[in-house]
């Protein structure tokens, strides 16, 4: 989503910016020549090898650009208060990731249950599968992959269990797929159930909470925040993130009573209420996009 994102940072001669997940460095690369002669780009992400690739991509912008590898919830720690023009977070895992059999984040060829963005963390998604208590497995499966056979599956995974470990992306796929009562649908059954277990292994909704408010916090006045999200979990939480904080008032409790209200300053307000989706062009390009969705909110 390029050309969505440079129209919702409209990047300037002089001004700062941040790439949040700077992955191969497509969308920094953009912002950078958006931004000549003299703008500067901050990137970080969680994988070393993303940076790696991002450096060599970004080679020819050097000494316009600081990359650094960690969380993006990190921003508020690495960067000065009101100091950037435009944020980037975009979300979700990188095709590489996905192509790269070794980092276990697919289930269409046989790998490592991994799933870490990281690599220098402890948890991972073989750990979760077999030591997780069939409830928080469960958990997982509802809440983060939204699937409608959370229990029934979280079950089939600690009976199978017992048997062997679970070891590859191909093991656990195939239990869930003889699991489910979905077989033969477009969507394969264990769609979901990976999609949870990443999100769970990496916190991913936690690491975005830490990431939106650290972005409220670098952004000059007039900067703007722009979103891409894959996910309808991680939609709503930016959603409910722009409403919170441009609503003109705070509530006293849960319940929202006009009469109660307590006046406050907003501090963002919504570029455009409706999510900008990815082009006819780009969806040809890369079917991967088909879910993306791009929200960009600006600091009163």
């Amino acid at each position: 989503m390029v050309p969505e994102v440079l129209a919702a940072l409209g990047p300037m001669p002089g001004g700062r910016y941040v790439d949040g997940t700077i992955g191969g460095g497509g969308h920094a690369a953009a912002i950078l020549r958006g931004s000549t002669p003299n703008g500067w780009l901050f990137g970080c992400d969680r994988d070393g090898a993303a940076l790696e690739a991002a450096a060599a991509r970004l080679a020819e912008f050097g000494g316009r650009l600081e990359l650094k590898r960690g969380n993006f919830s990190e921003l508020g720690e690495w960067l000065e208060p009101e100091s950037c023009d435009g944020v980037l977070l975009d979300l979700g895992v990188s095709s590489p990731q996905l192509d790269w059999v070794e980092r276990g984040f697919s289930f269409q060829q046989s790998g490592p249950l991994d799933m870490r963005m990281d690599t220098r963390q402890q948890l991972t998604a073989e750990r979760l599968v077999n030591q997780a208590s069939v409830d928080e497995l469960t958990r997982i499966f509802r809440d983060l992959g939204e699937e409608p056979e959370a229990r029934r599956l979280a079950r089939a995974i600690e009976n199978e269990r017992r048997l062997r470990r679970f070891e590859t992306t191909r093991q656990l796929a195939e239990l869930i797929e003889k699991a489910s009562r979905r077989r033969g649908q477009r969507l394969h059954p264990a769609t979901r159930v990976f999609r949870a277990l990443r999100m769970a292994v990496n916190d991913e909704l936690g690491s975005l909470r830490g990431a939106l408010e650290a972005a409220l916090k670098i952004l000059k006045p007039r900067g703007r925040l722009a979103v891409i999200t894959f996910h309808s979990g991680e939609d709503r939480l930016v959603k409910e993130f722009g409403r919170e904080h441009s609503r003109d008032y705070v509530l006293p409790g849960e319940v929202d009573v006009p009469e109660l209200r307590q006046p406050v300053a907003a501090k963002l307000k919504w570029v455009q209420r409706k999510a900008v989706r990815p082009g006819a062009a780009e969806l040809a390009a890369n079917p991967r996009a088909r879910s993306a969705q791009l929200r960009v909110l600006e600091k009163i």
